[in-house]
């Protein structure tokens, strides 16, 4: 195999999208103990890349041979893997960069009076001279993938590629607080962060915290700090009343590393035991610190990956500190004065397993997502809030959609009539057919009469807002506004009123006749939220995409009373859709149970009516 083919193999690996370039070109900064970071994208990442440090800077040989396979410094003999102290130490990050990019490096150590420039256009060395820079390194990799336009073509929306860029940015930002940083894009400074000079790792962190993700996060941080002779956590967790409906902001650093580990995302979810509402996530930046020979960074090329030698271990030890550190709070109940017996055991009286309490994880757990914009609504004014306007009561109470019938819902084949809806539960309605019974989920069957409602929207044209007495403006993160500036068309379609104002910022002046004001904050994060989901996990463009989001995030929720009157208005509006029977997602709407299936399992004959 040609070894030019050979290296966009492996650069597939380690440079999977622009926030990949971003993450190894920004730890290689930190290794060279920078102080400060600047980081420039262009198209989010896909025209440019660049990062610029103050780092100790390279010579001459150095800046040539780093752009080799495996060419690191870093990394002497086997036993080094052993106790890996830098981000970066397998010597692929800049030649899988080059290889799929046209790349200028200008680096200068401070005992050199001048630097070195080297060009490397596809992993082909085309220039090396002497220039005159600041001493540090600066990185510029240009059209990412222009010689492999099938991984190109893999890219997400620029919105997308730009939220991975953040992410990248975020986590290494907050595991370094000491290094100042600037994000910039298309020429415009999206983050400026001082370097934290505070006394103690904490409050380093809380400075980054609250000049990274805002003064209202860092007003509702709890301080976690435990330590073993095996493993320390320190860092925060949010108190349960701020939660996001997202796992947007949870950072999880093992020896200043970040990681993507569920098991252990779940562990700290169990810490708040039945404080957080159902499908609420809280912030947590926490950072493991243990001896190196105890955990493998080395299982995956992007080191996103870890394996700890006692993992079961680790999550109980996890679950326990974050719920103490709540409890101290008085943020959820306490536990036990022993909840970690033989916490500071001596080495070698027993794993971490041993040493505290609590176990692994359920088998084929995973987070719930969810959520609603319409808290706080009560019993009485769904009906009038949720649905279109127009309708009108029948003879018994009921709502209508205008024009029909009262015995319209009749037409249709099982469809209910006019008897008694019960609601169990909070969770389920249940009426009389002529056949037996049937059960609808509220929130699947309210899905599926927004997502219907979406669709025809789309399709012919604005509808009228609902005028907001007083109009909000709404700050965005920047990869949220990117997103948000892409589907304003679609969202104009569905009767929302929003201008962009300067920055990023949005004044939101009406909202649809269907959706509840008052909340429009919740209700545009929400959305974003979900479109992002939609789009990773089930590939979903489009209007598809938004329809299936606003549904998803605007439906009435299990646990919502709501009145008889709501809940035929409900029932009669899904048996006006096209296809009543299944949520956008494929979930049922409703269950039918007939006679005869009753009369079975009672064990009797059905009795002639």
């Amino acid at each position: 195999m040609p070894e030019a083919l050979a290296n966009k193999i492996a650069a597939g690996e380690v440079v999977q999208r622009p926030s990949s370039a971003v993450k190894e070109l920004i730890e290689n900064a930190i290794d060279a103990g920078a102080t400060e970071v600047s980081v420039i994208v262009k198209s989010a990442g896909s025209e440019l890349v660049q990062v610029v440090d103050d780092g100790c800077g390279m010579a001459r040989e150095d800046a040539v041979a780093c752009f080799l396979r495996h060419a690191t410094s870093k990394i002497r003999s086997i036993e080094d893997l052993e106790r890996i102290r830098t981000l970066g130490f397998r010597g692929e990050a800049l030649a899988s960069i080059a290889a799929v990019s046209q790349v200028e490096l200008r680096t200068r150590r401070v005992e050199d009076a001048v630097g070195t420039l080297v060009r490397i256009d596809g992993g082909s060395l085309s220039t090396t001279e002497p220039v005159a820079t600041a001493p540090g390194t600066s990185v510029a990799a240009r059209h990412l993938f222009y010689n492999v336009p099938a991984r190109r073509s893999f890219l997400k929306t620029p919105a997308t590629e730009f939220k991975h860029v953040v992410d990248v940015f975020q986590s290494l930002a907050l595991s370094n607080p000491g290094i100042g940083f600037h994000l910039y894009h298309q020429d415009a400074e999206v983050y400026r962060l001082p370097a934290a000079d505070a006394a103690t790792p904490l409050e380093r962190l809380r400075f980054r915290v609250q000049s990274l993700l805002g003064d209202e996060l860092a007003d509702n941080l709890v301080d976690v700090a435990e330590e073993t002779s095996y493993l320390s956590v320190q860092g925060f967790v949010s108190r349960p009343a701020y939660h996001r409906r997202s796992r947007g902001e949870q950072f999880l650093f093992v020896n200043e590393r970040y990681v993507s580990n569920r098991y252990f995302e779940h562990a700290i979810l169990s810490g708040y035991s039945e404080a957080l509402p159902e499908g609420a996530f809280p912030f947590f930046a926490l950072f493991l610190s243990l001896d190196p020979r105890h955990v493998d960074v080395n299982v995956h090329p992007s080191k996103a990956e870890v394996k700890f030698d006692d993992e079961r271990g680790v999550y109980g030890f996890i679950r326990a500190v974050v719920r103490k550190a709540l409890g101290t709070a008085d943020l959820v109940p306490q536990l036990e004065d022993s909840y970690l017996p033989g916490y500071h055991r001596a080495p070698g009286e027993g794993a971490l397993a041993r040493a505290t309490a609590g176990g692994p994880a359920p088998a084929g757990f995973a987070g719930a997502g969810g959520g609603s914009p319409f808290h706080g609504l009560t019993p009485g004014d769904l009906a009038e809030r949720l649905y279109a306007p127009g309708h009108q009561e029948d003879e018994e109470g009921g709502i209508l959609p205008s024009g029909a019938e009262p015995s319209s819902a009749e037409t249709l084949e099982g469809a209910p009539g006019r008897g008694l809806l019960w609601q169990l539960h909070d969770r389920y309605i249940l009426t009389q057919i002529r056949s037996g019974l049937m059960i609808a989920d509220q929130n699947a069957a309210h899905e599926r009469v927004i997502y219907e409602w979406a669709l025809n929207k789309f399709e012919n044209g604005l509808g009228m807002p609902q005028q907001l007495l007083f109009p909000q403006a709404i700050d965005f993160s920047s990869a949220d506004f990117e997103l948000l500036k892409e589907i304003l068309p679609e969202l104009r379609l569905l009767s929302f009123d929003i201008v962009l104002l300067s920055g990023r910022s949005v004044l939101v002046r009406g909202v649809p006749q269907d959706i509840r004001s008052g909340d429009e904050r919740s209700l545009l994060e929400d959305i974003l939220e979900q479109v992002k989901l939609n789009r990773e996990r089930l590939r979903l463009k489009g209007r598809e995409n938004l329809a299936r989001s606003v549904a998803r995030r605007s439906a009435i929720r299990p646990g919502q009373k709501l009145t008889e009157k709501e809940m035929r208005e409900l029932i009669d509006r899904l048996f006006e859709c096209e296809m009543p029977y299944a949520c956008p997602n494929g979930r049922p709407t409703m269950v039918k149970i007939s006679l005869d299936e009753l009369d079975r399992r009672f064990g009797r004959a059905r009795l002639d009516r």
